[in-house]
């Protein structure tokens, strides 16, 4: 537990003293946002605002992980280490997408081809490489199965499981990039799915396997530290979201969106709860969905089911003000996190 407060401490901390040095440098440099001139009219008074701000979370909470095991006098884990890689490598893909954008003055960077690819490859390394490294006791980052509260159902197979954590990474790395279209709308959303993360990687630590077997369980390797590498995140999130919240000083760009839709994906992975972050992170996958129907639809009858798609400039368009929607839909993904929850301790109540 004081690996935990140790980590979420010092990321704040770090994020909390050294976004205000981000802004300073990036404004000086003229790295600022670049914004659709078809987009929401409302947005084009942002143009110019401090991006790539991701940089500045990703390292505070790698350092307070590294922080956390110092203090302690613990290694780092070999699942901890692959999610911390998940994120690092998807916010370097995020961080060319930014540097683009800013480098050619343009609201599109990589093409989405090249940024797929990128996602791809980080993704196939992270997957080949969670289904080794056996502790002791023969337990894996992952095993070649599907998940909800645990593994369940037989093997998919190495290619298939590759094939269904490519598409979790990709997929939630974009979900949480489409839901990073208001002032602090998906850092505080993130941080949702990243604190129960922390309860989740505590839990299992404290009813796993090895030292109590039952029922229900968890063959989890590395429980305590993966909590120890949300808390590390969480901490830094929260620390940027105080200069990102409306009226945001900085944003955190594709660097920090992708890297944060990759240490969730990660974390579900290693936990094994690949299912349940599905309604964890439900704000998110509510914000891809209203993408997906509104494309859908207009290719098939010409016609859009939202004013504007993602979902948040939906409500923008239809008069609310966007402190107003951001706090809602806070408040909305803080009620999925509290079902996924519910429904992860639910087998632990008494019947």
């Amino acid at each position: 537990m004081t690996n935990i407060i140790i980590a979420g401490a010092v990321g704040l901390i770090l994020s909390m003293l050294g976004t205000p040095l981000a802004i300073r440098l990036l404004s000086r440099k003229n790295y600022g946002q670049q914004v659709r001139e078809d987009g929401v009219q409302a947005h084009l008074g942002k143009k110019g605002t401090p991006t790539m701000g991701g940089i500045v979370f990703v390292l505070a909470a790698l350092l307070a992980y590294g922080a956390s095991h110092l203090a302690m006098w613990d290694p780092p884990t070999i699942s901890g280490g692959l999610v911390l890689f998940l994120m690092t490598g998807l916010g370097l893909v995020g961080f060319l997408d930014d540097f683009i954008k800013i480098y050619k003055q343009r609201s599109l960077g990589l093409r989405s081809g090249a940024k797929a690819l990128g996602q791809l490859i980080v993704g196939a390394v992270f997957a080949v490489l969670v289904t080794n490294f056996p502790d002791p006791y023969g337990i894996t980052p992952a095993e070649t199965r599907l998940s909800f509260l645990r593994d369940f159902g037989p093997s998919i197979g190495l290619i298939g499981f590759t094939i269904w954590v490519l598409i979790m990474i990709v997929g939630f790395s974009n979900a949480v990039n489409l839901t990073d279209g208001l002032d602090g709308l998906a850092s505080g959303a993130t941080a949702t799915v990243l604190a129960a993360y922390v309860l989740i990687g505590n839990w299992q630590l404290r009813n796993n396997c090895i030292d109590q077997l039952g029922p229900n369980c968890y063959m989890v390797r590395d429980p305590l530290d993966l909590a120890v590498v949300a808390a590390s995140v969480l901490g830094a999130l929260i620390g940027f979201l105080w200069w990102n919240a409306p009226p945001a000083k900085i944003f955190m760009g594709d660097t920090g969106s992708l890297a944060l839709g990759g240490v969730v994906a990660g974390l579900a992975i290693c936990t094994r709860t690949q299912l349940l972050l599905i309604i964890l992170a439900g704000l998110c996958v509510m914000i891809t969905m209203s993408v997906i129907i509104q494309v859908g639809f207009f290719k098939m009858t010409g016609k859009r089911v939202f004013r504007m798609a993602p979902l948040q400039h939906h409500f923008e368009l239809k008069g609310w003000a966007e402190t107003t929607i951001v706090v809602r839909f806070w408040l909305i993904a803080a009620l999925w996190a509290a079902v996924g929850m519910g429904l992860f301790y639910v087998e632990w109540m008494p019947k």
